[in-house]
């Protein structure tokens, strides 16, 4: 059976966990520029486009994002890709270049996102920090506990990722998992089973015990919220799925029962998780239970995920749809993944600003939503064809 090599980000090789040849065999050289998987790069683009959305209160476009139609939402998909990501970016370099090159490039890339965070929290406080100073408003929103233990207190203790706001508070979980990640794959190289059955052991631990979590000062009683003894499932299931797709030459496999089954459970979601109420429409929920917690990703949340992403990767209508060239700059989103995810941020703080300054007038809306997908597209073209550049002058 062939082999896919698919690569996620252009400073990082492609996953190649086939077996070494047998001596004395010709090894054929491999191929100049390894092929990426659009799909991720699609989904991740677009995960990202919806938290830029979600991340606004009263955001009307908000009523249409994943989460109105189910359980899970862009936050499942994009730690799940995190862990489908990782294992193509490193997986085979462990085998190439050993140990030692593999972790110094997961230690880099931590310390990237690191940098990002702090950033982040550092431009979010002072922006906020100056708009409380000219309107005398007080932000119902993100670092508002920050802002109360004093700015640079605040700051430091955000930096410790001691005290982790809303909004801001899922890129230290990326690096958290990240550096799980080479016991993941050691895992792995004895046992994908053997790895998810501990990864799922510890996440059902984490929803029965929700005092398993890490520290948080902004919620004392509740820690991270989102709980990395818990999305650690989400990122080893991603990591597994990426060695599924491949042994599959780029789809799992296709089984009626199983998509049927994927299928039945997707309708059931929409009809008790559909966001009925703010849509104005009868209520259409045939059970009368509270929503999975996310903090935890309840089980139903999980399944809801697992449905989507199995449809997904099934479907060879999939694969050619995320080629298609009128996606290419949500592809490019998915790609410059750090970077827009940053850019997003942003544009959301001064979106959740400006409401709160104004309120959220249609014709703000507008501007808010149009500028800040506009910024982000952007972005992703600019950072992509710097890419391309450097990519022709190699």
């Amino acid at each position: 059976m062939g082999h896919v090599k698919i690569t996620q980000d252009p400073e990082r090789p492609a996953i190649d966990l086939t077996p070494a040849p047998a001596a004395g065999r010709a090894v054929a050289p491999p191929p100049a520029k390894p092929l990426r998987d659009a799909r991720v790069d699609v989904l991740r683009g677009l995960a990202l486009l919806t938290i830029f959305i979600d991340h606004i209160p009263r955001n009307a476009p908000a009523l249409v994002t994943l989460h109105n139609f189910g359980f899970s939402d862009a936050a499942e998909i994009f730690v799940l890709l995190a862990g489908y990501s990782s294992m193509i970016a490193y997986g085979g370099l462990f085998r190439r270049a050993g140990a030692r090159t593999t972790l110094v490039r997961i230690a880099r890339r931590c310390l990237r996102i690191y940098l990002f965070q702090a950033g982040l929290l550092l431009a979010t406080l002072i922006i906020v920090r100056i708009w409380m100073d000219l309107t005398g408003l007080v932000p119902r929103f993100g670092v508002a506990p920050l802002l109360q233990m004093g700015l640079v207190p605040g700051l430091l203790r955000g930096l410790a990722l001691n005290a982790l706001p809303n909004y801001l508070d899922i890129l230290p979980l990326y690096i958290l998992l990240l550096l799980l990640f080479p016991l993941v794959y050691v895992g792995m190289r004895r046992g994908i089973w053997g790895v998810l059955a501990l990864s799922g052991t510890v996440w059902f631990a984490a929803n029965i015990d929700h005092q398993l979590n890490l520290p948080n000062a902004v919620a004392v009683d509740d820690g991270w919220y989102f709980n990395p003894f818990a999305w650690q499932f989400l990122f080893v299931i991603g990591a597994a799925l990426a060695l599924a797709v491949r042994a599959g030459d780029g789809l799992l496999p296709l089984r009626n029962w199983a998509a049927a089954a994927a299928g039945a459970y997707l309708v059931f979601a929409l009809l008790q998780g559909g966001s009925w109420a703010a849509w104005g429409l009868p209520d259409l929920r045939p059970l009368a239970i509270e929503a999975p917690d996310k903090s935890h990703v309840g089980p139903l949340r999980l399944l809801d995920i697992l449905s989507l992403m199995y449809l997904f990767f099934s479907a060879p209508a999939v694969a050619r749809l995320c080629r298609w060239r009128g996606l290419r700059l949500i592809d490019a989103c998915g790609r410059h993944s750090l970077e827009i995810f940053a850019a997003g941020c942003m544009a959301a703080l001064i979106g959740r600003i400006l409401y709160r300054t104004f309120d959220a007038t249609w014709p703000l809306q507008v501007v808010v939503n149009v500028g800040g997908l506009a910024a982000m597209l952007g972005l992703a073209h600019i950072l992509d064809a710097r890419a391309r550049r450097r990519d022709d002058r190699q």
